[in-house]
């Protein structure tokens, strides 16, 4: 009887384990590796103290305010004449004291280095979100591109098992040789084989994707089929380099560094130069029991306003050195800035032609495609009438197949190439992926295990 009972909620919970996965866009992926990558978070909050940082910066230039109080108790023994007397008396004070700098030609430095932080940070923000980005893309592509590897070798395996059944049954009629039937044997447990190792890569491309994203099984949406990529705009390689001179995240950076630097120049000659201040403090004093001087209780008060000027005059030649060493400093920063901008012209330029290349690539791709499926229809009916030989069908087989398989992976390269050109030259965004998002197929659900493949008759 409890056994029936049971049987619903087992039916239950075998239908909600049979249920498709919810397929997810880049967008969605991207938007949740946004809130659980622990790399761009690390980056977050390091923006967020780089922005506190600056703040600081500020104080150099507002007043300092100090609150001071005090109580004190004294026992004071007096020896007169051979005559001692004690006395015990107490002292209460507080005070408020405030500083204002005038002129202070290191503060006013630091508080432009303080300016410059929050430029730093923004720059340091828009470098990790633009590398989420790709890795977002990146792995969100590996995975369909293990996906399309999967899937075609098992087609293949498919059309190699009807081979390998055809061989058999010529070789049952007389009308072939047992070395058919075996070298389709042999091709059959080869693509097995390549079927285990891609079922393998698949698993690991996609833990690498919910890692990345922080979700258990992820899904992504496949290509539309025959879409087509978008156009690489501007034409001109030349634009992407200039962009990527004026906007590059990197060169920001060493741009900003070389301005701080010389900032620093600034405060170490600042220590030759003197330094104005508005001073202010009001002390208020109560001895109860008298002083030292006095037997009567006693208040006081005293306000002080005025300026304190200081001249510096000599330092041990500190300031000296202190100043050839940010003299050299700065020459860094500025070989620092040379070396970005060569760096990140360069990367566009390769990253330009890759992209170049790729598209190149998927045009031949689709051709060969085209010719490999008419050189297998010419081989398998050129084996029915017997001029072609059983190898000759499976090596056409072989070809179209791996065809298939390096154009889904030449198409990938060129989305994820395009996202690394605007990398490259530091114009990625994340509304770039719109279009990228655009070209996905619309499905609602994915499959949650790959189909199994044919096995020989």
């Amino acid at each position: 009887m409890k056994t029936y009972r049971l049987l619903p909620l087992t039916l239950a919970i075998g239908a909600a384990l049979a249920l498709p996965v919810r397929a997810q866009s880049l967008l969605e992926l991207y938007d949740a590796a946004r809130g659980h990558d622990a790399a761009y978070q690390s980056a977050k909050s390091q923006y967020e103290a780089n922005l506190a940082k600056a703040d600081q910066a500020k104080a150099a230039l507002l007043p300092t305010v100090n609150l001071t109080a005090g109580a004190s108790t004294t026992q004071l023994r007096t020896e007169t004449g051979g005559t001692t007397t004690d006395r015990n008396f107490d002292n209460q004070n507080v005070g408020i004291s405030a500083t204002q700098p005038l002129y202070r030609a290191a503060n006013y430095a630091s508080y432009q280095q303080g300016t410059r932080q929050t430029e730093l940070a923004e720059a340091q923000l828009l470098a990790a979100e633009q590398d989420l980005i790709v890795r977002v893309s990146q792995a969100y592509f590996d995975v369909l591109a293990s996906q399309d590897s999967l899937t075609f070798v098992q087609a293949q395996k498919t059309a190699v098992a009807e081979q390998l059944a055809s061989a058999r049954r010529n070789f049952e009629v007389g009308t072939a040789t047992i070395t058919d039937t075996r070298e389709a044997q042999a091709r059959f447990d080869l693509v097995t084989a390549q079927e285990i190792a891609a079922d393998n890569d698949l698993r690991v491309k996609k833990l690498a994707l919910n890692q990345l994203v922080g979700k258990a099984d992820t899904a992504p949406h496949p290509l539309v089929p025959a879409s087509g990529l978008p156009a690489l705009l501007p034409e001109d390689i030349n634009t992407w380099v200039q962009q990527g001179q004026d906007q590059h995240p990197a060169i920001r950076q060493a741009r900003i560094a070389m301005e701080v630097a010389t900032l620093e120049t600034d405060k170490a000659k600042a220590g030759h130069k003197p330094t104005l201040d508005l001073t202010a403090s009001h002390v208020a004093n109560r001895n109860v029991g008298g002083s030292a001087t006095s037997i009567s209780d006693s208040r006081t008060q005293n306000t002080t306003v005025g300026v304190q000027f200081v001249l510096p005059l000599f330092a041990g030649f500190a300031t000296q050195n202190r100043l050839k060493e940010t003299l050299a400093l700065e020459d860094k920063a500025r070989s620092d800035l040379d070396a970005a901008q060569r760096n990140v012209a360069q990367g566009t330029r390769s990253a330009y032609f890759g992209v170049v290349s790729g598209l190149g690539q998927v045009k031949a791709l689709e051709a060969a495609e085209t010719s490999s499926q008419s050189a297998l229809d010419a081989n398998k009916l050129g084996y029915q009438v017997g001029v072609r030989i059983n190898i000759d069908v499976l090596n056409s087989q072989s070809q179209l197949y791996q065809t298939k398989r390096d154009l889904a992976k030449a198409r990938y390269d060129v989305l994820v190439g395009g996202l690394k050109l605007r990398q490259a030259n530091g114009t990625l965004k994340s509304d770039d992926l719109q279009g990228v998002n655009a070209l996905l197929a619309p499905a609602a659900t994915a499959p949650a295990t790959a189909a199994p493949a044919a096995q020989p008759r």
